[in-house]
């Protein structure tokens, strides 16, 4: 029998139903009334068109705000107007979300491509090929553009021209979790999950590898059960790094060295930020959780979001922004998890977390509606 990629949201449904003819109902949480002590205000609002199977996400620098869908067009706007500065159609569907560095637009598409325009007039730079479907944005640092691909690869390119620095490749088993998760940068390292629950940095210049260390531990009778992947992104502050895997556990490890600093069993698919003294992180069961990020005890838990598939979180200024599949974007005080506001969009999930912008944040839909919104 081959064996397929599952998105990890269909393994979750599998795993919690099992194998039984009985009926599980299985529902999101009711939103839950409360009393706002915080008010969103939409700055500007455009139509992208849907985003199709793909999580999309939009990219924001100092000078735009970068979103594409389904299709493959990518739209760049105003940061505070709103208004359009350049459009492109693509020839291909782009599948990784966009990346931006050094006045550039990067992203990669369903068939391993590749490709780079300017920041303020959107002319094509270079074009190139990965050998396989790139699943997130590229990301920039120092001159290099690093691709992660669908079979497990991780590419380095010359930001001026597109072509091949290094190839790292690993084995990659036959069944994983589906994840849209790249890699995170720092000081020359790239940190990058992957399946079985491994974390590996590796140098940005030559793509050799410098630490692997495990997150977690494959269990369980069936071959579903056992899967332990790491498919949300790492993240990483100048001493630690962070990663949660999926059916597995959360780690800190040494940033430099790859020791493990604490770890802690919570499953997650979404991902964690780090801000201040907190690490906050959405679990898989649609929990958000304020941990020490250098102990790993709890500082607060909102189980009130349960199952409604929501997103990543952003930590912006005072509040934890999350998003869910009603297009509902929820803030939460930093300090304690409790709500103080809650804004509507199209009513399609949001399945990309919100991305800062200036003193608020983008959000797009699967309608393909992209907002900027303050929070105050």
């Amino acid at each position: 029998m081959k064996l397929r990629r599952y998105p990890a949201a269909l393994l979750l449904l599998v795993i919690v139903t099992g194998c039984s003819s009985d009926k599980v109902e299985v529902k999101p949480a009711p939103l839950v009334n409360f009393k706002s002590t915080a008010k969103f205000d939409v700055r500007w609002k455009h139509s992208l068109g849907k985003t199709g199977i793909n999580v999309l996400l939009p990219a924001v620098t100092s000078e735009s705000v970068i979103a594409t869908n389904g299709k493959g067009d990518i739209q760049c706007f105003d940061p505070d107007s709103g208004k359009s500065r350049w459009r492109i159609k693509n020839s291909f569907v782009i599948s990784g979300g966009i990346g931006t560095g050094s006045g550039a637009v990067f992203v990669g598409g369903e068939k391993g491509d590749v490709v780079a325009y300017e920041e303020a007039t959107g002319k094509l730079l270079w074009k190139n090929k990965v050998s396989s479907e790139v699943l997130s944005a590229p990301k920039l640092a120092d001159g290099v553009v690093v691709v992660r691909t669908e079979d497990g690869r991780i590419a380095g390119l010359d930001a001026k021209d597109g072509k091949r620095l290094w190839l790292y490749e690993r084995a990659t088993p036959a069944l994983v979790a589906r994840g849209y998760a790249g890699v995170s940068i720092r000081n020359g390292i790239i940190y990058a999950g992957f399946a079985a629950g491994k974390l590996s940095a590796i140098g940005l210049h030559n793509g050799v590898i410098v630490w692997e260390s495990s997150v977690s531990q494959p269990h369980g009778n069936t071959e579903l059960e056992r899967i332990s992947d790491i498919i949300s992104l790492p993240i990483v502050d100048d001493s630690q790094v962070c990663a949660t895997a999926f059916q597995g556990r959360l780690g800190c490890f040494d940033a430099e060295q790859g020791g493990s600093l604490w770890s802690r069993d919570i499953s997650s698919d979404k991902g964690l930020t780090m801000s201040r003294k907190y690490l906050f992180l959405t679990d898989t069961v649609g929990n958000v959780l304020g941990l020490d990020k250098l102990s790993g005890s709890s500082y607060w838990k909102n189980d009130q979001l349960s199952l409604r598939q929501i997103t990543a979180p952003l930590a912006l200024d005072n509040y934890l922004l999350v998003a869910d599949f009603e297009g509902y974007v929820h803030a939460l005080n930093r300090d304690d998890g409790s709500f103080v506001a809650r804004m509507g969009t199209d009513g399609s999930a949001i399945r990309s977390a919100p991305v800062a912008a200036g003193d608020g944040f983008v959000v797009l839909t699967n309608n393909g509606s992209l907002y900027s919104v303050t929070i105050h």
